[in-house]
């Protein structure tokens, strides 16, 4: 095991970070770079010149020969095309260079990059450029420069592009409504913490999984004796085996910048999880997608397989990505704490109020960003939050609520009493705030922790639509306010009004207890259950409104994402809808078949020395029976699959789901009694109990 002396030391130390900046580039160069970083504004060539040089020594001195523009297309993965620094001399030799023009722009092919049609096989040229909010780092002999990715035209292609311009979009509406409090603010930025759950399991025996190896779950598999039952992994202690990959994953992170501070072992056997301190959202998005790549990466060399699927195994919990959400100021402010004196709790009233209206009107926005084939088996599978959105707050601040939208003095039990910066406002303990593990957007004390999303979720997408939709509320408050006579009381009656207006999204219940549904829908919530339901809501007319207004997509770009997520989620389908037709014929049935030779043989013997056939012929017609099930089963499958018509993505998404998931739901059940009929080694792939309960 891994045992690391000196972690400041080792801390960043693969990353080109403010540390190295401030020793390798010239004082004036280091300015002029902060300052982008900073505002936003375009690099001087002749800055990024000496940049691309500094860079480049020091990427050298790491061990780098190549340099990549590293970017988030709409797979949901990173890509990454990688060059040399090497340039020929007029000897027949080489020199190392890079420029500054290589490093502000790239030239990937697009051609196979998903872009739902927003440009032609002709214009597939595609443009990457660097993102210098997001430091560059060196991996694997390679220097990693973060980038945007566009087309030809400037359409986006990516998912960094929109996240950084929702940050733009709330810092500058946010940064209105704190100077109505006096405070001249030039940044707010939304900051996250993602908790990113995983499976580790054998490595041999993935590779004996078709399942595994093609779609990320096992699509066969009956439950074993014990499951998750008995509580037991939860927080249990580490395996040793375990311990030492979560050991060698720290080192790496650590060396990549990343700031990983928690790990324990979750609630279903070989569940695990990881927890990051919180960051700037786009430097967090990047550390999440890097600490994915390199958790599958360490688990090969420790023999195990990271499964990032939602939900790679039936009857115990699957894995989610708390998105934990708040908003700080670059003087160091979280306008989502609380506070203690009137006008901080007066502001975080407002805050508050403009995130409950934010999720109220965009609940179908945050439901799509989280949606997938494999998180459908997560949303409101007693495991994850219900696919309904709701927000929870917690009895203080609900007394609060209820108190401003009635008029009243709130008073606590200690007598203190609030109306709005006029009486004394109550301070709000951190530890009464989130009881409630059922909600999906629950406040947690000083940020909301977004609990839908999918362990394999790029978590741009969800932020995008957070900081976007709070934008868009800010900047109605803000108009709002501005020209008000009197601030106090139009913020009084701004947010009671509000209040009043959305407090239908606030849900402090049992969001599993089945009233819940009734009582959304009575209420006229969303309940968007599977992705094929709700990702048509993408290009709704309020939605589209929203992104445009903010310049954060245009309606082209929407229609391009809603068509891509469309064709990934019925191409997800398609894909396991072959492997389970694969599985059956090519190991189910003829080791079923084998194993009802070997109990005939059994039978007839039996039959020969004057014995009645007893179990075995019982036996051997319970297997028989199942094994034509399964057959017919298979092949009804196969047929509708076939049947998929020639059609525009969203009725291929409906009919995938409508008609190829139940068929392979049917081909599941009997496979899956099979396999506790058959003997054990007659059945072709390793079961539940060898995959969850390895030594």
């Amino acid at each position: 095991m891994s045992r690391v002396k000196n972690v400041p030391e080792l801390f960043g130390s693969m990353v080109f970070n403010e540390t190295v900046m401030q020793e390798r580039l010239p004082k004036d160069v280091y300015r002029k770079l902060k300052k982008t970083m900073r505002e936003g504004t375009a690099i001087d060539a002749d800055v990024a010149a000496v940049v691309a040089t500094a860079m480049k020594d020091w990427a050298l001195s790491k061990g780098a020969t190549h340099y990549t523009h590293w970017f988030q297309p709409l797979t949901g993965v990173t890509a990454e095309k990688h060059d040399s620094f090497i340039s020929p001399t007029d000897n027949g030799g080489v020199m190392m260079e890079f420029s500054g023009k290589e490093l502000i722009k790239g030239e990937p092919d697009a051609s196979s990059f998903p872009s739902g049609g927003l440009r032609a096989t002709f214009e597939a040229r595609g443009y990457t450029a660097w993102d210098p909010t997001s430091y560059a780092f060196v991996k694997d002999g390679s220097l990693y420069i973060p980038t945007a990715f566009c087309s030809y035209t400037g359409q986006i292609l990516d998912k960094k592009t929109p996240l950084l311009r929702s940050m733009e979009a709330v810092s500058k509406q946010a940064c209105r409504v704190l100077k109505l409090f006096g405070k001249d603010v030039r940044n707010v930025s939304a900051t996250v913490g993602p908790e990113q759950e995983y499976f580790l399991i054998d490595r041999d025996d993935y590779a004996k999984r078709k399942d595994l190896i093609f779609t990320g779950r096992t699509l066969f598999g009956a439950r074993p004796p014990k499951g998750q039952e008995m509580e037991d992994h939860y927080f249990g202690s580490i395996r040793p085996r375990v311990a030492a990959f979560m050991a060698e994953l720290d080192e790496e992170l650590w060396k990549l910048g990343i700031f990983s501070k928690t790990k324990h072992n979750e609630v279903a056997p070989c569940q695990h999880e990881m927890a990051p301190v919180f960051t700037s959202v786009n430097i967090a998005s990047d550390h999440n997608q890097l600490t994915m790549e390199v958790m599958k990466r360490v688990a090969q060399k420790h023999h195990f397989i990271c499964l990032l699927h939602e939900k790679p195994f039936d009857g115990i919990n699957g894995s989610g990505k708390h998105n934990n959400w708040s908003l700080s100021t670059d003087t160091g402010e979280n306008l989502l704490e609380p506070g203690k004196t009137p006008s901080e709790n007066a502001q975080f009233l407002l805050f508050l109020t403009a995130v409950i209206k934010a999720v109220d009107e965009y609940q179908d926005l945050l439901r799509i960003s989280v949606a997938s084939a494999g998180n459908d088996h997560r949303l409101g599978a007693n495991e994850a939050p219900p696919a309904i959105v709701s927000m929870f707050i917690g009895d203080e601040l609900q007394g609060i609520l209820d108190a401003i939208e009635s008029g009243e003095d709130y008073t606590e039990k200690v007598k203190t009493k609030m109306d709005l910066g006029v009486s004394v406002l109550p301070d709000i303990p951190r530890d009464t705030t989130d009881r409630n593990r059922t909600s999906p957007f629950a406040f947690t004390g000083n940020k909301f922790e977004f609990r839908m999303l999918g362990s394999a979720i790029n978590i741009a997408c969800p932020n995008i639509m957070i900081n976007t939709a709070v934008a868009e509320e800010l900047r109605q408050f803000a108009d709002e306010l501005e020209g008000a006579q009197d601030l106090r009381t139009a913020l009084t009656e701004l947010i009671r009004r509000e209040i009043k207006a959305h407090k239908r999204i606030i849900f402090n219940g049992n969001g599993y207890d089945d009233a819940w549904v009734a009582e959304a829908e009575a209420r006229g919530l969303h309940n968007l259950k599977s992705t094929a339901e709700a990702l048509p809501h993408y290009t709704d007319e309020a939605n589209v409104e929203l992104f445009t207004r903010h310049n954060v997509y245009t309606r082209e770009e929407m229609e391009s994402r809603e068509e891509a997520l469309l064709e990934e989620y019925y191409k997800t389908l398609r894909i396991e809808a072959l492997t389970m037709s694969d599985m059956v014929r090519e190991e189910i049935l003829p080791a079923c078949v084998t194993y009802e030779g070997d109990l005939s043989r059994a039978v007839r013997n039996k039959k020969e020395a004057g014995v009645a056939g007893g179990m075995e012929a019982e036996l051997l017609g319970r297997i028989s029976e199942l094994t034509e099930e399964l057959y017919n089963k298979c092949r009804e499958l196969d047929s509708v699959v076939a049947a998929a018509p020639r059609a525009e993505a969203e009725m291929l998404a409906n009919y995938y789901h409508d008609m190829v998931l139940p068929a392979m739901e049917a081909v599941r059940v009997p496979a899956d009694k099979l396999e506790m009929l058959v003997g054990k080694k007659y059945w072709p792939f390793p079961t539940y109990s060898d995959i969850l309960f390895y030594v």
